[in-house]
Formats: structure tokens, C-alpha cells, sequence
């Protein structure tokens, strides 16, 4: 695998199980410009290895956590915004929501903010699958991948997938991951054992004609997998983040030049994590968001404004501008090498991520908003389905965009694609 395998310090257990004693928060952090020298090339703040804390940010953080009786937890530096960031413990004799009003409006301070909870939005699936091979078609059918790969399958593309680790040694992600990044702990095996990664990362990349699996809407582009949020001890609830390693994972995205970034997650309005999506999207980064369940878009990811906001078709509530995608009894891939079924937007998010980086692989500067219009005025009727479902088309966004004809709704399947069935297909949901 290319490209660095970075662990960041373990997260503090109690930053995951009582999020609400924390606080973040951010200093000004501006070092003095570093010299240079012959055939030096100055790239500023891009430079992943460059950046660090200043002395008189060091200064303020300690004589802040001094007059404040706050604990230090955790910190780093954030290049793109150009601070440098903390966590801190409360005492528990003061409220949080007082101690973040109180600095709010000390001027050392640049902002402070409860330490938000995030969450991934896959749910568990219902039923049996008695034909499992058919239901393997589906997605490729409706999204018209099988059409849609004749003229792009997303090479020269980066897709960043902020979520859980990814079994990185399945069979059917050989070669796909050139990079990945652990800002939650230092433990691979757990890397490996993430599911709703490993399920977003499978839609998005899965290798095709490998005699093995399914096959990925985007499976030329390369993936960096940012671990940002963690599986819970129970296994049957989402898996979670915060907003400290979602801004490590967000401005790892930025250092590592990715083209997409999805964010199969969905939580409160953030204005630390908004700040990064506005810098990000400001240097041309195409940000995928998942939509809660209930259809409610007025948080993070999805409230930021030139985020491409996802739903899945079978619970879209209309009304929005989210585009939509199918949700419902995808299969995919499962860690230990099986696959399986998933659901909920998540998945729906990943389907639209890599029907961008199929546009992107064709016409690199397309922006987002370009990229909305596209996407929505291409959708199509799921004719197939028992109700009718919309639903992006990759085909025919890839036909509007490079100008050609031949794609046909609906058109296209597993089997005439020369997609082998998935083999041994595990019964175990993916439920995160």
C-alpha cells in the first residue's frame, strides 16, 4: 500500500463514553513564515509535516487552562484554519455550557464549543434474502453503473472516506486503499474489524472482474481511508465520532489532496467542522453528506451549504434539495472477507460519491454546485420497484456532461455487466 500509515494518539476513553464534559477549544496559531532555500518548494500551510504549534499558542493554551481550572486532553494543530486546537476537561463542579460562555468571550480565545457527538447513518436490514444473486443487481441496475463504466470508472480520482476503519486485507479492496489514517487509536486489528466503513468503502471501490465479490461504482478512483469514528462495545448501535478526530480527519483529507470527501455521518451543527468544510470546499472539494433518517438537514454535514446532501430513495421525504440514491438492501462488503446487506444513507451517500468521482475522473473541474445540478436533473423513476423510487443515474449524468447519447433507465445488470456472483455471502448485517 502507498502512502503513509499514520496513527494518532489513542483518544481518551472518556472523550467516546462522556462527551459532555469536554470542551473545544481554539487559539490563533499563526507561525512565522519558514525560510527557504534553492530548489525549495514553499507550500505553506499544504504541507502535512510543516505545521505546528507556536510557542505563544502553547503560552495561551497553559495560562487558559490556569485561569480556567480546565484539564488538557488532547490537541493539535489545525493548518487550514490556522489554529491550534484543544480539548479540555471541565471541572465537575461547572456546567459546560457556562464554562463555553464564559470562553466565548475571552479575546485569547478564537472559539470554543461543546465536544459534539456524531453518528453513522447505517441501519440494520429486515427480512431474508432468498435469491441473494438478484439482489446483488439491484443498485448496478438502477444507478446504470454497468453503462456508466463504458466511459469512466473514476480513475485520477480521491475519494476520502471519513468514517470507521476498513478491513483494508478483504479480497475484493485489493489494491484500492493508498492511504490510511487512525485519529480514534492505535489498534489495527479494530482498523480491520470496522464495519461500516468496510461497507461504505465496498460500494465505493470494491474491485471488479476479480472472479470474487461485487463490483464498485467507482472502482478505478483510490481511496483514503481517514478513521474518525469508532464501533460501539454493543455492535448493534451506529458507530460514533466527535468533533476533534472528525477535524483531524477533515484537514487529513485536505493535506492528502482528495477530490471527494464522504461523510456517511450525521450529528449537530458544528462550527469548528463547518469552518473546515468552507476551506475545504473553497480549494475545490467536493463534500458528500448522509441525511438523518428523518429527513432533518439543518445539522453536520448536511446543513452546510454546497454540501450534496443524500437520502435514501426509499425514505425520501422530498421537499429538499437532497439528491437521492437506493438505500435499502444493498450488498456490500463485511470485514473478514464476506459480504452482506446494508441500508440507510450511508450507503446511499457512498452510491453518490462515486457517481461524482465518475463525472469528476471525466471532467476534473466540475464544482458542487454544478455537480447538484447535474446529479438532480439526471435523476430518473426506479421503475422496477414495486412504488416508484428516485434516484441519481450515473449514466445520465455522464451523458449530459460529456455531451453523448446511449444510456438506457434502468438498463444494464450484474450479469450482463460480466460481474461474477458474490460467492459466499455471510449473514451478518451490517447494523452500524
Amino acid at each position: 500500500m502507498n502512502g503513509a500509515h499514520l496513527r494518532a494518539a489513542p483518544l481518551p476513553a472518556e472523550m467516546r463514553t462522556a462527551p459532555a464534559r469536554f470542551v473545544v477549544v481554539t487559539v490563533r496559531n499563526d507561525p512565522h513564515p519558514l525560510a527557504t532555500r534553492a530548489g525549495s518548494t514553499l507550500r505553506g500551510y499544504d504541507g502535512a509535516g510543516l505545521y505546528g504549534a507556536t510557542s505563544s499558542a502553547r503560552a495561551a493554551v497553559r495560562a487558559i487552562s490556569k485561569d480556567y481550572q480546565l484539564q488538557e486532553v488532547s490537541a493539535w494543530p489545525i493548518a487550514a484554519l490556522r489554529v491550534h486546537c484543544i480539548v479540555f476537561r471541565v471541572p465537575e463542579n461547572t456546567a459546560p455550557t457556562q464554562m463555553i460562555a464564559r470562553l466565548s468571550s475571552d479575546p485569547r480565545i478564537d472559539s470554543a464549543q461543546p465536544l459534539n457527538q456524531f453518528a453513522t447513518e447505517a441501519h440494520e436490514d429486515d427480512g431474508a434474502y432468498n435469491d441473494p444473486y438478484a439482489s446483488l443487481q439491484v443498485v448496478l441496475r438502477d444507478l446504470t453503473v454497468a453503462q456508466a463504466q463504458r466511459w469512466s470508472r473514476g480513475a485520477g480520482v480521491r475519494i476520502a472516506i471519513v468514517d470507521t476503519g476498513v478491513d483494508f486485507q478483504h479480497p475484493d479492496l485489493a489494491g484500492q486503499l493508498i492511504t490510511r489514517r487512525n485519529f480514534v487509536d492505535a489498534d489495527e486489528a479494530a482498523f480491520r474489524a470496522d464495519r461500516h466503513g468496510t461497507a461504505v468503502a465496498g460500494v465505493i471501490g470494491a474491485v471488479p472482474d476479480n472472479h470474487i465479490g461485487i463490483v464498485g461504482i467507482a472502482p478505478d478512483a483510490r481511496l483514503l481511508v481517514l478513521k474518525a469514528c469508532w464501533q460501539s462495545v454493543q455492535g448493534d448501535t451506529p458507530a460514533a465520532c466527535n468533533s476533534f478526530t472528525l477535524a483531524q480527519a477533515l484537514q487529513s483529507a485536505m493535506d492528502l489532496h482528495a477530490d471527494i470527501v464522504n461523510l456517511s455521518l450525521a450529528g449537530p451543527a458544528d462550527p469548528l467542522l463547518e469552518r473546515l468544510l468552507q476551506h475545504g470546499m473553497q480549494s475545490g472539494i467536493v463534500f458528500v453528506g448522509a441525511a438523518p433518517a428523518a429527513g432533518a438537514h439543518a445539522g453536520f454535514p448536511t446543513g452546510i451549504e454546497g454540501v450534496l446532501s443524500v437520502e435514501a430513495s426509499e425514505e425520501a421525504t422530498g421537499g429538499t434539495t437532497a439528491l437521492v440514491a437506493p438505500g435499502h438492501e444493498v450488498l456490500t462488503l463485511v470485514p473478514g472477507g464476506h459480504w452482506d446487506f446494508a441500508s440507510g444513507s450511508s450507503i446511499a451517500a457512498a452510491e453518490v460519491s462515486a457517481t461524482v468521482a465518475l463525472l469528476l475522473s471525466q471532467r476534473p473541474h466540475l464544482g458542487a454546485l454544478e455537480l447538484q445540478r447535474v446529479l438532480a436533473h439526471t435523476s430518473q423513476s426506479l421503475t422496477t420497484h414495486d412504488s416508484p423510487l428516485l434516484s441519481v443515474n450515473a449514466c445520465a449524468a455522464l451523458a449530459q456532461v460529456l455531451q453523448r447519447a446511449g444510456c438506457v433507465a434502468g438498463g444494464g445488470s450484474a450479469a450482463s455487466a460480466g460481474v461474477a456472483p458474490a460467492g459466499h455471502v455471510r449473514a451478518v448485517n451490517v447494523s452500524d
